[in-house]
């Protein structure tokens, strides 16, 4: 959608030209292989992790029992159902496109004036997209399910094999039992066909966590991408990819087309499984180890490439995540996976939707909001249906890139600009500074944040502790030998930045009026950020407001009472952030509005789930505590999928890129003290008469 002023009927031309777009989108599909099953996109994604089973539930089953039943055979019937979710699914996904672009017409109309009637209409046509919405992702969710579920898996008696066709021994020796590479406890029986319960990993050795990928049910039950996310703890990525590499070095010449076979099923599980590490961990894997990188492709060269064409969709699929990460525009868009009109159609579809349900999904938070920042919502919904909004963001690696504006120019602005400006359009151009060093950020550089120096009680690692000097022997959690990406040292650094701007700021204004209109201004800015829910800005500028020597001011002392009282409430969602891990993924807000949570914040909780032993009496790595912690850092993954859709403003981006980094290592003592306003001063009467007094009474003591 290049235009939110296209006609909704659009021409049926380009109709076909959309539904192999939605079809590329639904199933990422590539060409099929010669010798190997036709693979999509494999990665299960940040919902697998985190709702696990219950990912999909009975709806999702009975659902897909019903598909395809004309067909009389098992194996058309198979067939059948997956070509009638395709065209239920494009058909669903064009018929809801459509009513956007019907949507945004009537929205117009109603701006301009034009037809009373609209009035009505809309508020109709916008439960009518509530509902559409929830059916589109429904098939999605059943589409997914038929990609997982059966998907090359072999029963839990089977794992031990899955060890041994690895090794250079024949495969007729008897493997080691399952018993002494994994442990599981039983729970009560569910509502399920199975008779004897249901058995739930509890702990494995490394090679038995490795084996259980292989599992029947591990893509259904979450694991696969629990794994992907947390396996550091156990293993190095070499380790990881040579158990992939043997098992399909192994089983690759003697896999059949025939899917009952073990051998076919390990082989093409460990396919399946690699290409789902590369969709969705090459940023932190891959491109940080060129070591791991060149093994992988060296293998794929040698030894797959020249027995079937799956080894050629490898090597593509790694030029092309190479070419995002290296990509600005990828940069910016953070898990933005797909290109050019498709997805910036994609992202227009589900972005309105998010905002449908803002103002009713507000309510719900637990501190007190004040009525005062309803135009912002009304705005942002206007906004969201201009042209503009719909815009691709500017591509800028950090606040600290160079822009149009020089830093001279910045200082001779001064926070004047700052003042001009309203809390709103301030608040929305720092969400979007905040979404480009976000979405750069993956679940697994919340890990092992120790090790790199990332501590309790302060907002980002201390500016005279560099990301060179952090000694990775001091409470390093991952092998000594992996590899691990300090993506979120810059992302605090940034953070830490931002305070320090805040409080540079305010204790250089040479007048305590100039300070308590800043106050202020600063103070409305985190407001509107976290009921936008950018909890993350919020956050950076409380931090900046509790400086030592900004509390200090005596501005605070005669600030409006509703002004001072934002000070309480941003306090409150601090506390409310604090007190549970997964607070923003209760309900289904975090499903239709944007997010960005504290990421200092989410490594404290990260941190927490860390601390204890991660294997047992038996040397057992304890799975249950892994996948904890890997639900708890999907939820990164889960926010990038919304983005906010403001209209940037680049000019006031760029200025204020240049105040950050301006003052982002400034001693703000330093700063204060050539101020007088940010000290308390004494009338010049009551001074005058303290030394009249004290001349008194040394008079005194020579008489």
């Amino acid at each position: 959608l290049q235009s939110n002023s296209c006609d909704p009927d659009f021409a049926e031309e380009n109709a076909s030209s959309e539904e192999q777009a939605m079809i590329k989108i639904a199933g990422n599909s590539y060409l099929a292989s010669p010798n190997l099953p036709d693979f999509c996109g494999c990665s299960p994604g940040w919902s697998s992790a985190f709702y696990g089973a219950e990912c999909f539930d009975s709806e999702v089953h009975s659902y897909l029992k019903n598909l395809g039943n004309q067909k009389s055979s098992e194996s058309q019937n198979i067939d059948a159902k997956k070509v009638e979710l395709e065209q239920l699914l494009m058909m669903e996904t064009r018929n809801y496109r459509k009513t956007i672009k019907f949507y945004q017409k009537l929205l117009q109309k109603e701006r301009r004036g034009k037809g009373p009637e609209t009035k009505s209409m809309l508020p109709k046509l916008r439960g009518q997209l509530q509902e559409m919405k929830s059916k589109v992702q429904f098939l999605e969710l059943v589409k997914k399910y038929m990609m997982y579920a059966e998907q090359w898996g072999v029963e839990s008696y089977v794992l031990p094999t899955v060890i041994h066709s690895g090794k250079a021994e024949t495969m007729d020796k008897a493997p080691m039992g399952e018993s002494s590479l994994l442990l599981y406890y039983n729970t009560e029986k569910q509502q399920c066909n199975s008779q004897n319960g249901v058995r739930v990993l509890q702990a494995g050795t490394p090679l038995g966590l490795m084996a259980y990928l292989y599992s029947r049910n591990a893509f259904l039950e979450g694991y696969v991408q629990q794994f992907l996310y947390t396996f550091r703890y156990f293993c190095t990525q070499e380790e990881f990819l040579q158990f992939l590499l043997d098992r399909i070095s192994s089983t690759l010449s003697s896999a059949s087309l025939d899917p009952s076979t073990s051998l076919t099923k390990i082989c093409n599980r460990s396919f399946y499984i690699l290409q789902a590490w590369i969709e969705d961990c090459y940023s932190v894997d891959f491109a940080t180890n060129t070591d791991l990188l060149g093994t992988l492709k060296e293998f794929i060269s040698s030894k797959v490439a020249s027995l079937n064409g799956y080894g050629e969709r490898l090597l593509s699929l790694l030029e092309d995540a190479s070419a995002r990460k290296s990509s600005s525009a990828d940069l910016c868009s953070g898990v933005d996976k797909y290109e050019g009109e498709t997805e910036e159609g994609r992202k227009t579809l589900h972005s309105l939707c998010k905002k449908l349900s803002e103002d009713v999904s507000r309510k719900n938070f637990y501190w007190k909001l004040s009525k005062g920042m309803g135009p912002i919502a009304q705005y942002q919904r206007e906004q969201l249906h201009t042209g503009s909004a719909v815009l691709p963001k500017p591509c800028c690696s950090s606040l600290a890139d160079e822009s149009s504006v020089s830093l001279a120019r910045a200082d001779e602005v001064g926070p004047v600009l700052l003042m001009e400006c309203t809390a709103q359009q301030l608040c929305w151009q720092l969400t979007l500074l905040q979404q480009e060093v976000f979405n750069k950020c993956h679940p697994v550089h919340f890990l092992n944040s120790r090790a790199l120096g990332v501590k309790d009680k302060c907002v980002a690692v201390q500016k005279a502790v560099s990301a060179e000097t952090v000694s990775l022997k001091v409470c390093n959690l991952f092998l000594s030998k992996c590899i691990q990406d300090k993506y979120l040292l810059q992302l605090l650094k940034n953070a830490d930045s931002i305070s320090t701007w805040v409080a540079a700021e305010i204790v250089t204004c040479h007048t305590t009026k100039r300070q308590v209109s800043l106050l202020s201004k600063f103070l409305l800015i985190a407001k509107c950020c976290y009921e936008q829910r950018n909890f993350a800005t919020a956050m950076q500028i409380l931090a900046g407001l509790e400086n030592l020597i900004v509390r200090q001011l005596p501005a605070w002392k005669i600030l409006p009472a509703k002004v001072a009282e934002i000070m309480e409430e941003l306090k409150a969602v601090e506390v409310f952030l604090k007190s549970d891990s997964l607070c923003l993924m209760e309900g289904d807000r975090f499903k239709t509005l944007p997010t960005i949570p504290s990421a200092h914040v989410l490594a404290m909780h990260v941190q927490q789930l860390e601390t204890g032993g991660f294997t047992m009496t038996n040397g057992a790595h304890k799975w249950t505590k892994l996948r904890n912690i890997a639900k708890v850092v999907s939820q990164v993954h889960a926010f990038q999928e919304n983005p906010y859709t403001y209209a940037p403003d680049f000019k006031l981006q760029s200025y204020l890129r240049q105040r950050i980094t301006h003052f982002k290592d400034a001693d703000i003592s330093a700063l204060a003290a050539d101020n007088c306003a940010n000290f308390h001063q004494i009338p010049a009467e009551k001074h005058s008469r303290k030394i009249q007094d004290t001349l008194r009474r040394m008079k005194a003591t020579f008489q």
